[in-house]
């Protein structure tokens, strides 16, 4: 028999259902598990990715790309958002200057976008041009279902929940999938695999005995039983047992992670809060492969201009500090940041100064191991659909390279389709 020591890797490639042994499979599961692994001394398989993880940021309310990535070469532009329009660098006016990406093209990122233009000048930002789907939905409900479940009918599981369930086995891990937020978004739903979600991790306890003190000797001894089952007992007492002690222990470590103080500063904006939560985590070594995190706000219907300023700040700051601290942990080439949002707006600014509900826009990938730079074409503002953006880059192709090139998953098998892998993860 080999003692060895277990690797990531091998615990990743070989059985997900590892993670669930302390605390929450019956023993005769156990035990067909540690049988599969074989020899553990046989670690390195070729291709199979070690200790990567995906943070996904959600940007609720539809964010308005054309003033996001900002097509300033192109006089249309201007014609199409008098009053809410960001000029070209050098430009004498009174709107802010964007902030060059490519000249050549005219084409800026926002000015409150400082965060992002230092990530993309070190070569860390990958700008995903046109993002979007065939017949697009303008409803928010619809789209982000759409663009949650990885499918045109917005039908079934998340496209999280079914990476979970085609890598792990039939087993759920405990801790893989955590997203920060008021509710776990239907991304992270599988079959088998169900994320935890928290708003505010300290109310990620037991709080039984909060509310009478006699609630707590009954929680411990659920608690006991749980890990004597870990011992042998095969029965769905056991089971249930155990999976009140896993629930324990992941709230245990997860209140201790974010209790320690973080090695960069952080903004008080709520989503730094949350990616401070995230770099926590991170920064403990737990097992999670996937955050999520959420920002709202971006349904700019009337007087754009200064709030989305505002919005955008907020984004930068809070990414970029968390990059920052990604870095100062030593944890930066593990990590690949997707933001996105489940629609663009129109390319005309409405009558009170704002945008209304439209298609598509730009995705944004960060991190050290991304193809930085520019990929794909600046939608037309002539060619429309509508008087809406046509889409050049279907979003699952976007989902493909993350599941395939990053999480060394299936992406057709998960995504049940054979997309066009965008190609932002750089290649070896």
């Amino acid at each position: 028999m080999h003692h060895a020591a277990y690797t990531r890797r091998l615990f990743l490639q070989r059985g997900c259902a590892l993670a669930s042994l302390a605390a929450t499979v019956p023993y005769f599961v156990e035990r067909s598990a540690l049988g599969m692994l074989g020899d553990p001394a046989l670690s390195s398989n070729p291709g199979v990715p070690e200790d990567r993880v995906l943070v996904v940021v959600q940007l609720g309310g539809g964010n308005d790309g054309l003033n996001t990535v900002i097509p300033y070469g192109d006089p249309e532009y201007f014609r199409a958002r008098p009053q809410i329009a960001v000029r070209a660098p050098g430009a004498t006016g009174t709107a802010p200057i964007a902030l060059e990406l490519d000249p050549s093209v005219g084409l800026g990122l926002h000015p409150s976008l400082v965060g992002f233009k230092d990530l993309y000048d070190a070569g860390m930002l990958s700008v995903v041009q046109g993002v979007g789907y065939p017949n697009p939905n303008r409803s928010h409900f619809m789209s982000m279902d759409v663009w949650q479940t990885g499918r045109a009918d917005a039908k079934g599981n998340g496209w999280i929940g079914r990476y979970f369930d085609n890598v792990c086995n039939g087993t759920p891990i405990p801790e893989g999938a955590i997203a920060v937020g008021r509710n776990a978004p239907l991304a992270m739903q599988g079959d088998i695999q169900k994320p935890i979600s928290f708003e505010n991790p300290a109310l990620f306890r037991w709080l039984g005995e909060d509310l009478h003190g006699a609630l707590k000797d009954p929680y411990d001894a659920i608690n006991r039983a749980g890990a004597l089952a870990g011992t042998g007992e095969d029965t769905q007492k056991a089971f249930l047992m155990r999976t009140a002690l896993d629930a324990q222990v992941a709230s245990a470590r997860i209140l201790a992670a974010v209790a320690k103080q973080p090695l960069v500063r952080y903004p008080d904006h709520a989503l730094a809060r949350q990616l401070r939560t995230v770099g926590a985590m991170i920064r403990d070594g737990m097992p999670t492969r996937v955050y999520y995190a959420s920002m709202g706000g971006f349904d700019t219907h009337g007087g754009q201009v200064g709030s989305h300023t505002n919005l955008l700040r907020q984004l930068s700051e809070s990414i970029k500090a968390f990059q920052d601290d990604l870095k100062a942990q030593g944890n930066e080439s593990r990590v690949v940041t997707m933001v996105f949002s489940e629609f663009g707006r129109r390319v005309k600014q409405n009558g009170s100064n704002g945008t209304d509900h439209g298609t598509a826009a730009p995705v944004f990938v960060i991190g050290p191991r991304v193809k930085p730079g520019i990929i794909g074409r600046h939608p037309s503002l002539t060619d429309l659909d509508q008087g809406d953006l046509k889409f050049g880059v279907d979003f699952r192709s976007v989902y493909a390279s993350l599941l395939g090139d990053w999480m060394g998953a299936p992406a057709e098998v998960i995504l049940r389709g054979n997309f066009a892998n965008a190609g932002v993860i750089a290649r070896p």
